[in-house]
């Protein structure tokens, strides 16, 4: 066996072992690194093959969460059945999440890439890539484990960020806590082991929390040490007590320490020193100028200006109320006006002193003096590049956070008052000026294709490694299957032809006279503002912003979050075309899923809302608004070959509806088939097309039986992939009946050469769009002539189908007259006289 790999096994036992040979097991790990460090620098070969089997020795034990134990984790007891010494330990089972240099390293190099792009983080956390100089506050918590002994995984996960930092020219002063809980858990143990039996029986009086400490701090720093040294990266010691800081020249002198350790790339470790701490009781008085290690994190934050204070806890963040309380939700950003008195605090933590109260408390401090703090979990190995990153990860507190968040309620209704006002000012301008606002939004999208396409690639990208289904990421691509340049051409095409219709805005739509000299017009007018809410589809976004251009609506956007990016450099393309008498606060986007509970309540400002989306996000916006809901939930579309169908014909529709675009609401779901033609043999035609096209085919209960295929869970069934489900019928009578029962109302289809069958399922069939001889794909508003659609609509109510321009319009009535008055219809005579075609 390797010298490495005997060595691991060894230092993984003893640290599985009681905790008073940790310190030992420290010590000898140390020193066996220190002393084979120094021969490898003196012989470049011994030092490849010393960190290759260094490398295979933490392959043998790797840190899983909280504890070191064996890579396999279905027999996590497989060190301790090695040796007999272990056998009365039970390991606790390994968790398969275990820290890695390369992920930590890899993270750390994207961040890197993200600063040297000019930072992509979004406001606000876009500060940090400003971000040199960082204190990290660890918890007790973090530090160790629920049994009070060190928390081994998670301190090397934090020492491997650590030690990627400083190598990423990062000035980061760690403040620890845990000394007090780890000093009296070992001196538990040393005070079991020196008791007689008739000690036991004794009243146990509680350990003094100084000598405790004094214990603790030299355990963690040992540790420290050990896992710092490691990794190449000199650590320093530095205890400080209150009353030191009472003191400008002790100030002074630590500032300018911290200074000299700093420039040497050196990572100071701080601690109080409790153990000659002057206070009553050092891990329960709270008076001083700084009050526990959260407070000394946040006045070392300010003494050494640093830019950015991390408290890392055992939680995510600050909740609204009690982590453990499902109703509580993580706050994102801390806003004092918002949530100063509206936090319920639940107990602290198992260990430590004050918990998320003194975090808090600390934060705001340091926040109001200009040093931004984020509280974030200390449980994920990765926490600190995340933020570093500008992951919206735990909670910020910075002192312009008032400026960036506003309220829920008041900031919604603000968005939507500020949509309906930009919109008046839309509608009052000429046709022309609205036409050339569409033509420069052409122009725009055409002009920032390549930051469009970046922006879009991300998502993309995000999307494939977060495991995301393969129909979702099909609609997320600008656009799938498609060359990018394209769609942006042809998006821009779509937008110009919109421009060049006529204007539908005060279109007089009849008029008539009343009486004589009192004429009443009936006229188009925009509904007011529109909600949409969205899912995975960045198209979306353009073809609905230019159609409440054309209409005169004002609008607000809420898209799905995996095309964060692609949505909000479309949404920045779109209103920095529009000029500055309209405003751009016409569209409004959306960027929290927590403000739509407040948006749907306003239907006093907001007029029409219209989810694009699954049925699940459809049911649930209708269930939970006054507003009027347009859209439709599935798009179940069926397809029926009749006995008379031309069969050629039949075969190039059902591939075309099937394979086109299959992500799309309007593909063919299922395909209807005549009984006759099982016999006749059409039906294997048309399954062939389908397989040779790589679609995946299910069956009703007729077709399963009959092609021995699998049946669906559903027949009611939006695949929105290369899948769909086949079932046979006996006529056209029996194909209407099935879609009634199983379809959406969205698109429908018939392939039929007889036109009597044809004539019957054009009239019965209750869908929006009902197609002969035609594929199921052509319901769409620009292949409609609309120029866009804002989704295609299954409701009964005001438009349904393909939803354009004129579905999101409404009517004014215009009456002109000469002085007339109705003084009970005494002195006028009604005509009532058409004149619309005059």
């Amino acid at each position: 066996m390797p010298i490495p790999r005997t060595v691991a096994r060894l230092f993984s036992a003893l640290f599985i072992s009681p905790p008073f040979s940790l310190f030992k097991a420290a010590r000898v790990f140390h020193s066996f690194l220190l002393t084979a460090l120094s021969f490898s620098r003196c012989c470049p070969i011994s030092r490849h093959f010393f960190f290759l089997g260094f490398r295979n020795c933490f392959s043998e034990f790797r840190f899983h969460g909280d504890c070191l134990a064996s890579p396999l984790h279905k027999n996590p007891n497989r060190i301790r059945n090695s040796s007999p010494h272990l056998q009365k330990i039970s390991l606790p089972p390994a968790r398969p999440t275990h820290f890695s240099l390369s992920r930590v390293a890899a993270s750390l190099s994207l961040l890197t890439a993200t600063m040297m792009n000019g930072g992509a983080a979004d406001t606000p956390r876009a500060f940090v890539k400003e971000v040199k100089r960082i204190v990290i506050k660890v918890g007790t918590a973090v530090v160790t484990r629920g049994d009070g002994r060190l928390a081994l995984g998670r301190l090397g996960a934090l020492c491997e960020q650590i030690k990627e930092l400083n190598y990423q020219q990062y000035e980061v002063i760690v403040v620890t806590s845990g000394a007090v809980g780890l000093g009296r858990q070992r001196l538990k143990y040393r005070k079991l082991v020196n008791s007689s039996f008739a000690d036991l029986q004794k009243p146990q009086v509680d350990l003094d929390g100084k000598a405790c400490a004094a214990v603790g701090q030299n355990c963690i720093m040992a540790l420290y040490d050990t896992l710092f040294s490691q990794l190449d990266v000199t650590s320093a010691q530095l205890l400080v007590t209150d009353s030191d800081f009472r003191d400008k020249d002790f100030r002074k002198q630590l500032k300018h320490t911290l200074e000299s350790l700093l420039s040497l790339r050196v990572v100071p470790i701080i601690n109080e020193n409790d153990a000659v701490s002057t206070r009553r009781a050092p891990y329960e008085d709270s008076s001083g100028i700084f009050w526990d290690n959260d407070s000394l994190a946040a006045l070392l934050a300010l003494e050494l200006k640093a830019d950015l204070l991390v408290l890392l806890s055992d939680v995510e963040g600050l909740y609204s109320g009690p982590p453990s309380d499902p109703e509580s939700k993580l706050i994102r950003t801390y806003i004092e006006r918002v949530h100063l008195g509206g936090i319920t605090f639940g107990d602290k933590s198992r260990v430590g002193r004050g918990g998320m109260t003194a975090k808090v408390k600390a934060a705001v401090m340091a926040a109001k003096a200009g040093v931004p703090v984020i509280i974030t979990s200390g449980f994920d190995p990765e926490s600190i590049v995340k933020v570093l990153q500008g992951d919206d990860v735990g909670t910020l507190f910075h002192r312009d956070a008032h400026l960036w968040v506003k309220t829920k309620e008041a900031g919604a209704r603000d968005m939507a008052v500020a949509a309906r006002e930009c919109s008046r000012r839309l509608q009052a301008l000429s046709s022309e000026d609205r036409k050339k606002i569409l033509l420069d939004i052409a122009n725009a999208l055409e002009a920032n294709e390549k930051v469009i396409k970046v922006e879009n690639d991300a998502d993309v990208a995000a999307a494939e490694q977060a495991g995301m289904e393969k129909a979702l990421i099909a609609r997320l691509a600008l656009k799938p299957g498609k060359a990018r340049q394209c769609w942006i051409t042809s998006l821009a095409k779509s937008i110009r032809v919109l421009a060049s219709m006529v204007d539908p805005v005060g279109h007089v739509l009849k008029t008539t006279e009343l009486a004589d000299g009192l004429v009443l017009e009936k006229t188009s007018s925009p509904l007011g503002v529109l909600l949409i809410v969205f899912e995975a589809r960045p198209d979306a976004l353009v073809q609905i912003a230019s159609l409440a251009i054309r209409s005169g609506n004002g609008l607000l956007l809420k898209g799905g979050k995996e095309a964060r990016r692609s949505n909000a450099i479309l949404h920045k393309v779109i209103t920095d075309a529009i000029p500055d008498n309209v405003g751009r606060r016409l569209i409004g986007l959306v960027t929290s899923r927590d403000e739509i509970p407040d948006l749907l309540k306003l239907d006093d400002v907001i007029d029409l809302v219209i989810p694009r989306g699954s049925n699940k996000l459809v049911s649930s916006i209708k269930a939970s608004t006054k507003i009027p809901v347009l859209g439709h939930a599935d798009g179940v579309c069926h397809v029926y070959v009749d006995k008379s169908a031309n069969m050629q014909m039949a075969k190039r529709v059902i591939v075309d509806a099937k394979v086109d675009y299959p992500a799309a609401c309007n593909a063919m779901e299922t395909l209807l088939v005549h009984k006759d033609l099982v016999s006749s043999g059409g039906l294997n035609e048309l399954v062939l097309e389908l397989r040779n096209e790589g679609v995946v085919l299910h069956g009703g209960p007729r077709a399963s039986e009959e092609l021995s295929i699998p049946e669906p869970a559903s027949l009611h069934h939006e695949y929105s992939s290369l899948a769909c489900t086949v079932e046979i019928v006996d006529d056209v009578h029996a194909a209407i009946d099935h879609i009634h029962r199983h379809g959406s109302a969205h698109t429908d289809c018939i392939i039929s050469e007889d036109l009597e069958v044809a004539e019957t399922f054009l009239r019965q069939v209750d869908s929006a769009a009902v197609f002969h001889n035609a594929s199921t794909r052509f319901s769409d508003g620009a292949r409609f002539g609309l120029g866009a659609e804002v989704g295609i609509s299954t409701s009964r109510i005001h438009a349904r189908g393909p939803v354009g321009v004129e579905g999101l319009l409404t009517t004014r009535w215009l009456l002109r007259g000469s002085g007339q008055i109705v003084d009970g219809d005494k002195a006028i005579t009604y005509t009532h006289k058409d004149l619309t075609s005059v």
